[in-house]
């Protein structure tokens, strides 16, 4: 059987999550980021680079308001970051708001309310087009 190789910027990119997330949770001050989660970083194959995502409870100006807390600690979660992951170059950090989430709820929404409509039976489309058909002697 052989092994799943996973590309070393895979596993330093998770590893970044979880320490930006201990960063910005135990070691961050500012009162603009309350409730911020970090679901997932993307890192470039030459480990230049992290785009970090997160998410808040909060939305509209809260929202922006924790975004742009997180951009004015960077350079403090990016020292923080170079002083605990052993790496020859510490990435660059760029904070983007997830929206997988929302979007992931919105289509199992979708779907849960289409099998609703299959479990009660036909459409009325498929009713109307079935009444339209001739019928065949």
């Amino acid at each position: 059987m052989m092994k799943t190789a996973y590309k070393r910027a895979t596993r330093v990119a998770d590893q970044i999550r979880m320490e930006v997330a201990d960063i910005i949770m135990r070691k961050i001050k500012d009162p603009r980021l309350g409730f911020v989660t970090v679901t997932d970083v993307e890192l470039t194959s030459d480990l230049r680079l992290a785009r970090v995502f997160v998410t808040t409870l909060e939305g509209g100006q809260t929202e922006a308001d924790t975004l742009a807390g997180l951009a004015k600690a960077v350079g403090f979660i990016r020292a923080e970051l170079g002083r605990r992951l052993r790496l020859r170059y510490t990435p660059e950090l760029i904070f983007q708001k997830d929206v997988s989430g929302p979007r992931g709820d919105r289509l199992l929404n979708l779907l849960d309310e289409l099998g609703a409509q299959e479990q009660t039976g036909p459409s009325a489309a498929e009713t109307a087009d079935e009444e339209q058909k001739p019928v065949e002697e």
